[in-house]
């Protein structure tokens, strides 16, 4: 009998994810991952909406112990701080915006706990996450596949998966819609049946991006130049970190026109107005790629691309420039790319792979 460590947050994904892998005959076990000291998983507990908190513990629990499997918590705080509470803050104080989901698969998921589960004997790993994953023969490679649920499609933050990481991975819930999912769970009688789903990053979860950076590093975020595109003073910025690419509301001054934030210097720490025009841009270059379907890019290939969890993909070609670094050129302009932020590459419904955009 195969067996699977199941990662449980709490919510109804992947208790279902753990109960269908029991029904189809593995030998599970549930485990929750402990990322924030207790007085964050405190505060993240007043505010609801985060996949952290203590009664999410223990509705995992609750679902373990009802489908009859053994459920452990793992202390992965000192992993998270480290590879994403601090690469989240370290980003923003650069002028970038980041996306920590990536960096908790990346390196706390499908990293740490894949290697714990690797370590006490179990053959997969699993989790709730809408993805397919399976392999081609004929390539001799996994492949991640987006899910039948186009609305709850996950591959954007999954691309970053290892041959190794995805040959010992399962992804349960890829053949499923999400009403598919929520019904299983209430035939079976789950707590979380009717949970909603975690919206925020878990460890911002009143969304104050600001105030966290502050208070995690011990550095304030002073005040600088807005800037025009030809480099003239128009006012006073509140701190770099406050502001993101494309943004038009909230930035605290009035040019008689829509202005928007088309650039961030934190050397300079200046942020650049512009008119929505000059956001758009047809090309890019990442860097930290990793590629899933190919194991190579020998020549410019044809894919789509997004440069955002919730964009549509968009006709490009992609060609590697050496030294770790892609050009990726769309067809049309894209808005608002921005630094930090990943682009991921599709060839139908199957990954190519993906980076962070420079």
């Amino acid at each position: 009998m195969k067996k699977v460590m199941v990662g449980m947050s709490g919510g109804v994904d992947s208790s279902v994810a753990a109960m269908l892998l029991r029904e189809q005959g593995y030998e599970v076990m549930g485990v929750t991952l402990k990322l924030f000291s207790d007085e964050d998983i405190v505060q993240a507990q007043k505010e609801r909406k985060t996949c952290c908190a203590l009664s999410d513990v223990e509705d995992a629990r609750s679902v373990a112990y009802r489908l009859g499997f053994e459920h452990l918590v793992f202390n992965f705080k000192d992993c998270f701080r480290e590879h994403v509470m601090q690469q989240f803050a370290d980003s923003y104080l650069c002028g970038r915006t980041p996306n920590p989901c990536i960096e908790c698969n990346r390196c706390v998921k499908f990293d740490k706990m894949l290697r714990r589960a690797l370590e006490l004997g179990y053959d997969y790993i699993a989790t709730g996450h809408y993805a397919v994953r399976e392999y081609d023969e004929s390539c001799g490679r996994y492949l991640l596949k987006r899910p039948k649920d186009r609305g709850k499609d996950q591959t954007y933050v999954l691309y970053s998966l290892t041959q190794d990481q995805l040959a010992h991975t399962l992804f349960p819930l890829g053949e499923l819609e999400k009403s598919q999912v929520r019904a299983l769970a209430e035939s079976a009688g789950l707590v979380n049946s009717a949970k909603p789903d975690s919206q925020d990053i878990c460890f911002v979860p009143d969304g104050d991006y600001v105030s966290f950076i502050e208070k995690f590093t011990g550095k304030s975020s002073d005040s600088g130049d807005f800037l025009d595109l030809d480099g003239n003073v128009l006012g006073q910025h509140r701190g770099v970190i406050g502001y993101t690419i494309g943004q038009r509301k909230g930035l605290g001054i009035s040019l008689g026109k829509p202005a928007y934030v088309v650039k961030k210097d934190a050397a300079a720490n200046t942020v650049t107005l512009g008119d929505e025009s000059d956001l758009y841009t047809k090309s890019l270059i990442a860097e930290d790629f990793n590629l899933i379907s190919v194991a190579e890019l020998t020549a410019p290939m044809r894919v789509t691309a997004k440069t955002r969890y919730s964009q549509t993909e968009q006709p490009a070609f992609v060609s590697y420039l050496g030294n770790g670094r892609y050009l990726v050129e769309f067809d049309e302009p894209q808005r608002a790319v921005t630094s930090g932020q990943a682009v991921v590459l599709y060839d139908g419904d199957i990954v190519v792979g993906g980076g962070t955009i420079i």
